[in-house]
């Protein structure tokens, strides 16, 4: 059973060192299931420990988890590459290929909110072109509902924001 989880973890890791920005716990976890390698609880045991061992980072809203790979997390990669197969290389190739524009998308546009310092609660909209912010924005607002209402609308929202903020802005 050790080998399989190395295997786990080093297919997480493989995926993290073939995308230019951080995937998603979700990201990771349904190319897991979806190719039906392991489980749920396997899944992210696999992630907890690359992250106990700086093989990787998090970064976490109210949301979702993002994961990007680290210097030693390359290097162990390396060490540990041979632990999977070249077939399961091909599927991660082929996803990214068919969904790159979605992943990108989905780790490129979010939003988080958190308690003021001195009153109410900010928003925290962000819309990234790999790691380069094009919009980086904070809303403070009175109420926690109304900096979830931000946060949650700002996904499908975030085109139109930005295109009347450049309208206005560049007159």
């Amino acid at each position: 059973m050790a080998d399989l989880n190395t295997m786990y973890r080093i297919i997480v890791l493989y995926m993290l060192s073939r995308v230019e920005f951080p995937l998603t716990n979700t990201q990771i976890t349904n190319f897991i299931l979806e190719k039906d390698y392991t489980d749920y609880f396997t899944t992210q045991q696999a992630i907890s420990d690359l992250l106990s061992s700086g093989l990787i980072t998090a970064e976490s809203t109210h949301s979702n988890t993002r994961y990007r790979i680290t210097e030693n997390g390359d290097d162990t990669l390396r060490l540990f590459i041979d632990k999977i197969s070249p077939g399961i290389m091909s599927d991660i190739s082929s996803y990214f290929r068919e969904h790159h524009y979605e992943l990108r998308q989905e780790t490129s546009v979010y939003a988080d909110y958190y308690k003021a310092a001195d009153s109410g609660y900010s928003a925290h909209c962000v819309i990234k072109n790999l790691e380069k912010p094009v919009l980086d924005l904070t809303i403070t607002v009175p109420t926690k509902e109304q900096a979830r209402s931000i946060c949650s609308n700002w996904e499908k929202e975030h085109p139109e924001v930005y295109t009347v903020l450049m309208d206005h802005l560049l007159k």
